[in-house]
């Protein structure tokens, strides 16, 4: 027993071949025409945007661009994906959350510490400096501290 597909059926583009009895020597489907005329004025627009004059050469590279971009866009497209299917698929992908792929490590860089202008001193524990052991030259450092505190200006 043989099934047999409906491949056929969708095989047979529609296709306009141009005007009775002066057909075009390539075949382009009617999809093909509409996204062309869509492309075409795009590219003419975005030409006027870069401040190109609308002269013979302009408009000639405006076709040919306009040609390589239809073609691309319809080799993606066909009756089991259509256009349709395509712009919302290119719009989706351009607009989901990515995941940061930053990279991590690399060459070193103080970009990130902060400066502070004090140093910052550390908290007074409430059990008192006897339970520590004190540094050496700790005691010449506490009596140069008081007297650095006795020759402050008193505050007005």
């Amino acid at each position: 027993m043989r099934i047999r597909t409906d491949d056929e059926v969708y095989r047979v583009d529609a296709v306009w071949l141009g005007p009775p009895k002066a057909t075009f020597p390539w075949r382009a489907r009617y999809v093909a025409w509409g996204i062309g005329v869509l492309v075409f004025l795009v590219v003419l627009t975005a030409e006027r945007q870069m401040n190109i004059g609308f002269n013979f050469f302009s408009t000639a590279w405006a076709v040919v661009i306009t040609v390589a971009l239809t073609t691309f866009i319809c080799s993606r497209i066909s009756h089991e994906r259509p256009f349709a299917a395509v712009l919302s698929m290119w719009a989706r992908e351009l607009n989901t959350p990515r995941q940061n792929n930053s990279a991590r490590g690399g060459a070193a860089s103080a970009d990130r510490i902060r400066i502070h202008s004090q140093r910052p001193r550390p908290a007074r524990s409430a059990r008192g400096s006897a339970s520590r052991r004190p540094s050496r030259g700790s005691d010449r450092k506490r009596n140069k501290n008081k007297e650095v505190r006795r020759g402050r200006a008193p505050r007005r």
